[in-house]
């Protein structure tokens, strides 16, 4: 029933929105009397505010057309790879017509980035996709808005997700042969366990895993997001928060937690901040200070669109993750496509490196959460792990931003290099969706030893040594990282970090440059 009145109330405000927009404009532009008058930028700036209060959220855009790749812009284009009923996994395409510059492109790792679902859309990593174009043929996991779904595609468990991930992985590497995966936040845990169950099966896992600000152990440094997940029971979340979508949307009827309930928790958890932001707003439209005010459209457009998730997958992750523990306690079976029942054993991972970031000020995932994957995956011998902290760094600030650009990314781009094999053959333009399993080859571990946070275990056998990327001598100012032993003298060094100052998402893409008559390839 609070969906269709927020809906209801939502319809009805929408004529004063449109009211406040035109007369916002009306205020503002110069050829109308109204914007002659002395109250006319004051009044200008109320109205615009309204409007923005008031307005619908739709998604936006990634909005990512070119990047600079030593200094040569290349084209991006975006499409859909593989579309499943409640997520689809977006490629970034890149396009060069300069030969040394697609020689370069081809060659690169793939990554598959794992966005949230966690009530906004994927585009909240634009930043992280925008920056790792640079260095990577990239995917994302573009997740649907639940009340877009019919409810003839059936219903969303957590264990989809889990299966979805995997998926993925197999696409990935029947055109590759393998790639690295990123999750960012909530998908650290069914990531997690995806590739833990492709390991026991004996499947081919990823080269790495990079695991940024995730609840994997929500008992460490509980936040504010995990003491209302367990001061509440299953229940109550069930009773509460759950409600049918109104019949305006193609997903009519079908069980969802609301996007926009997540919204004011969202907004719940920091108001004077969020108040602050848009009386700030304000100002600046009086003043006339055009960038600040368009900053402020920027961050909230992507802020304040929010997206429905399934019921029974929100109500799973609460109990799962937040509840009972399960991936940390080893308790959590996860179900197969074929209805088969599966127990989530990090211990079996082996081939893959595994690479945590926290952020010092993280109040979402708190300090010790992400890092508590290494003690759960102690198949992997410690020197193919890596933990980070990026200080000063809150939720959002390691995955988007200048400390992203400048001190977590280098660390992410010198990991994934390290451990990326030599480049393949493409099996073919389109691959299967779904690979059948093989058994994984072992991978071999570098020469340097790794240092942990931890107290040391007792290291599997390594593997005949291989050529390693050795990190930076030197660490950013604010970080912590777990760095190896000396490299031996041979070995290859890690590129040097192109540090960007630009603003988070604001920053202008350049142009592509063309080669004369040579036709534009692809990478």
């Amino acid at each position: 029933m609070l969906y269709h009145l927020y809906e209801t109330q939502r319809s009805l405000m929408e004529p004063f929105t449109d009211f406040a927009q035109a007369a916002s404009k009306l205020f503002s532009n110069p050829v109308s009397p109204l914007s002659q008058t002395s109250v006319a930028q004051r009044m200008a700036a109320g109205y615009d505010l309204l409007y923005r209060l008031g307005k619908d959220y739709e998604k936006p855009a990634f909005d990512i057309h070119t990047v600079d790749v030593d200094g040569i812009g290349v084209a991006i284009h975006e499409r859909i790879e593989v579309d499943k009923p409640f997520c689809e996994l977006r490629r970034f395409k890149r396009f060069s017509d300069d030969p040394a510059t697609l020689t370069k492109l081809k060659g690169q790792p793939v990554v598959l980035i794992v966005a949230p679902l966690s009530g906004h859309y994927a585009t909240l990593l634009r930043d992280t996709v925008r920056t790792m174009l640079k260095d990577h043929k990239v995917y994302i996991t573009d997740w649907k808005n639940a009340r877009l779904v019919p409810l003839s595609e059936g219903e969303f468990h957590l264990d989809d997700y889990v299966n979805y991930v995997q998926d993925f992985i197999r696409h990935l590497q029947g055109i590759y042969g393998n790639c690295h995966v990123i999750s960012v936040c909530q998908p650290t845990v069914p990531v997690l366990a995806a590739v833990s169950l492709m390991a026991s099966r004996g499947e081919k896992t990823p080269l790495t895993m990079t695991m940024m600000g995730g609840p994997i152990d929500a008992r460490k440094s509980p936040t504010a997001v995990n003491n209302l997940a367990t001061n509440r029971s299953y229940e109550w979340f069930e009773n509460n928060v759950i409600y049918r979508v109104p019949e305006k949307f193609p997903g009519a009827g079908r069980r969802v937690y609301p996007g926009f309930l997540q919204y004011t928790g969202f907004v719940a958890m920091n108001p004077d901040r969020h108040a602050s932001s848009h009386y700030d707003y304000f100002k600046n439209l009086i003043k006339g200070d055009d960038a600040s005010a368009e900053a402020h459209r920027k961050f909230y457009d992507e802020y304040n669109a929010v997206l429905d998730m399934d019921a029974d997958y929100y109500l799973e992750t609460i109990q799962t993750v937040f509840q009972d523990y399960k991936l940390v306690n080893g308790t959590w079976d996860v179900r197969s496509p074929d209805g088969k029942l599966e127990r989530v054993r990090p211990q079996d991972i082996k081939t893959t490196a595994l690479f945590t970031v926290e952020g010092e000020l993280d109040d979402i995932s708190g300090s010790g959460q992400t890092e508590a994957a290494h003690d759960l995956c102690s198949g992997i011998v410690r020197k193919e792990q890596r933990h980070l902290e990026a200080k000063g760094a809150g939720h959002y600030g390691i995955f988007s931003g200048r400390r992203w650009r400048d001190i977590v990314y280098p660390k992410v781009r010198a990991f994934i290099l390290e451990h990326e094999l030599p480049a393949k053959p493409v099996a073919s333009a389109a691959a299967p969706k779904l690979a059948s399993a093989s058994p994984a080859p072992a991978k071999a571990a570098p020469v340097a030893k790794t240092t942990t946070a931890k107290a040391p275990k007792a290291a599997a056998k390594p593997a005949p040594a291989r050529p390693a990327a050795k990190p930076a001598g030197a660490t950013a100012v604010a970080t912590r990282w777990v760095q190896p032993a000396a490299t031996p003298t041979g070995a290859a060094q890690e590129p040097t970090a192109d540090l960007t100052t630009a603003q988070n998402s604001a920053t202008a893409a350049p142009s592509t440059r063309s080669s004369g008559k040579s036709k534009a390839r692809k990478a």
